[in-house]
């Protein structure tokens, strides 16, 4: 590890560690959002109860930031993110057991406050293990492992649903594959020839139908019929698969058997009618093949795979077979990660067995010593943070922050299947990129602010990144008001995700430079309000958006939210310090 005179490179090992932890960190917290739809219809939620999943995490992460920070810096940072680490993979494998929406919600409660001392201790290890005028890139690494975790989030959930929903799921459907029977029957009854690729499919699936089931078909359209038309002159409110009118045992049997009919023909569809239909990938590549050199598990699955797509808001989806597993692994790698924290690191240099005395020295940069062991309860320094003006300026900034990108991890993949109609692994690709360009734009955002600190002094090179980054955002989202393509939609969304983590590592490197001892307590803080922003992100969201889906009224709001960021952060000043009265300026 090198000789007594020369510094040795533990510190190394102590922020790669914490990057792992950022990793895993974000892939277990994202991993819900991709899977969000197969939840819905496994579980039969609302869209308001979607949100409110969704929103669930950040209210505990949030209300949970100063007491972990407290926590971490009382107790020390290695014990508190193992044990972090171990709880919320505990309640991510938990969650792949749910049945009901109580349980759901809980768990995903626990699992935010579980998360909550993440970054805090992670903060406090930067702040004890990292020279000052290093402290920008390696916030920006550690912070770079969670746009990672996310990519993955995105992209492996994706592919893992389809690979975890085997050749052997029964492709058959069940009573209880009827989401709602009613608006079946009604896309059934109203699809003709003449309509493009999905109405002809659909009415070729109509005419396969018995009598009996057609004469079905036909009535519970004209029920559907009648209660749209209720709802268009105002007379009732708009009807989800929990209020619609119950359907019999028996009339859902009936379609069922009609359908599952459909499912286990060989010759029901061709690679040339399924032209114009946006099928899944993997139904893409078993019709392209000879229909003869299909087993009949792969033609029944084909043919399963076509009716989740002519019928995409009426049947319950073959994948949903996935996600739970998905959970499961997602969940057991926390015990890894854990054990590999424990083992790197110390709370402070000095308590290492393996850094010697010539790296403490240089960790110690610009204090008068090396940190002693916290040996005593370090108190929340709740009266500085609620005067100073930097302070608040910076939780408004982190607050509209959350509200414009925390779009792209919880609704990108539901605006992608209904906007543009994407198959799942190719919108799992397309969810990926954001967070993936991100990373890149996080290890830019730690060199940005070293190099502005040390050309314009700490005040502009930390206000400065934080600012511009937020505007760049904000001009992505106006962007989106044009109804872009599938591709100019990655590529806008990929620049506000960019742009949002250029200033992440600034904003990380205030909290250090304001934080001393208590850095902890003041980053969880900061972090608390940002994620109350997050939190009322998800519902609010689907509020604007409304009942059909106005993903423009989405992308305003984001704008505006990343506009008010940004002049947040225009007033922040990082060379004064929360508790100690002196100014700190790096030249």
């Amino acid at each position: 590890m090198g000789t007594p005179a020369s510094p040795t490179r533990v510190r190394y090992f102590v922020v790669a560690g914490a990057a792992l932890m950022s990793v895993l960190l974000y892939l277990d917290r994202f991993c819900i959002s991709f899977a969000e739809m197969y939840i819905q219809e496994d579980l039969g939620l609302t869209n308001t109860q979607v949100g409110w999943m969704l929103s669930a995490f950040f209210w505990t992460y949030a209300l949970g930031q100063v007491p972990a920070g407290w926590l971490t810096d009382r107790f020390g940072s290695r014990i508190m993110l193992t044990l972090y680490v171990l709880m919320w993979s505990l309640f991510t494998g938990w969650t792949g057991a749910v049945s009901v929406f109580a349980a759901l919600l809980a768990l995903r409660l626990g699992f935010g406050f579980a998360q909550a001392g993440a970054y805090p201790t992670a903060s406090s290890i930067v702040s004890k293990w990292v020279p000052i005028t290093s402290r920008g890139t390696a916030s920006g690494i550690i912070a770079c492992g969670g746009r990672v975790g996310g990519f993955l989030a995105l992209f492996a959930s994706g592919q893992l649903i389809v690979w975890l929903t085997p050749l052997s799921t029964p492709a058959e459907l069940r009573p209880d594959s009827l989401l709602q029977p009613l608006l079946l029957s009604h896309q059934l009854q109203t699809a003709d020839d003449n309509q493009e690729a999905e109405g002809r499919q659909r009415a070729r699936c109509l005419a396969r139908f018995s009598t009996a089931g057609q004469s079905l078909v036909a009535a519970q359209a004209a029920e559907w019929e009648a209660i749209e038309a209720a709802r268009l002159t105002g007379e009732s409110k708009p009807q989800t698969a929990a209020t619609l009118p119950v359907v019999s045992d028996a009339d859902r049997g009936l379609l069922v058997g009609e359908l599952n009919q459909i499912i286990l023909d060989p010759a029901m569809f061709s690679a040339e009618d399924l032209v114009g239909v946006p099928i899944e990938k993997e139904a893409r590549r078993l019709a392209e093949r000879d229909r003869g050199a299909l087993s009949d598990m792969e033609t029944q699955r084909l043919n399963r795979l076509i009716l989740d797509a002519l019928f995409r808001e009426s049947l319950r989806k073959l994948y949903v077979a996935g996600w739970r597993p998905m959970m499961w692994i997602y969940g057991s790698l926390g015990l890894l990660v854990a054990a590999l924290i424990w083992w790197s690191c110390r709370t402070t240099p000095a308590e290492h067995p393996a850094c010697n005395a010539a790296e403490v020295e240089l960790i110690a940069g610009f204090q008068a010593k090396p940190a002693k062991p916290a040996t005593a309860a370090v108190g929340v320094p709740i009266v500085q943070l609620l005067t100073s003006r930097s302070m608040w300026l910076s939780c408004v900034m982190q607050w509209f922050t959350n509200v414009g990108w925390v779009f792209l991890m919880t609704w990108a993949p539901r605006y992608y299947s209904t906007a543009h109609q994407v198959s799942l692994e190719e919108r799992a690709i397309l969810v990926s990129i954001p967070p993936l360009i991100g990373w890149i734009g996080m290890l830019s955002g730690g060199t940005l602010t070293d190099l502005a600190t040390r050309w314009w002094g700490l005040r502009w090179g930390r206000a400065v990144p934080m600012s511009f980054s937020r505007f760049l955002a904000m001009a992505a989202y106006l962007g989106c008001l044009f109804e872009p393509s599938v591709t100019l939609a990655v590529v806008l969304f990929s620049i506000v995700a960019f742009a949002t983590d250029l200033g992440v590592a600034a904003t990380w490197a205030f909290t250090q430079d304001v934080g001393g001892r208590q850095v902890g307590s003041i980053l969880g803080w900061g972090n608390m309000w940002g994620n109350l922003g997050a939190a009322v992100t998800p519902p609010l969201l689907i509020w604007i958006i409304g009942d059909n889906l106005e993903w423009n009224r989405a992308f305003l709001a984001c704008a505006a939210a990343f506009f008010l960021a940004g002049v947040s952060a225009l007033g922040i000043n990082a060379t004064i310090p929360i508790v100690s009265q002196e100014r700190r300026v790096v030249d």
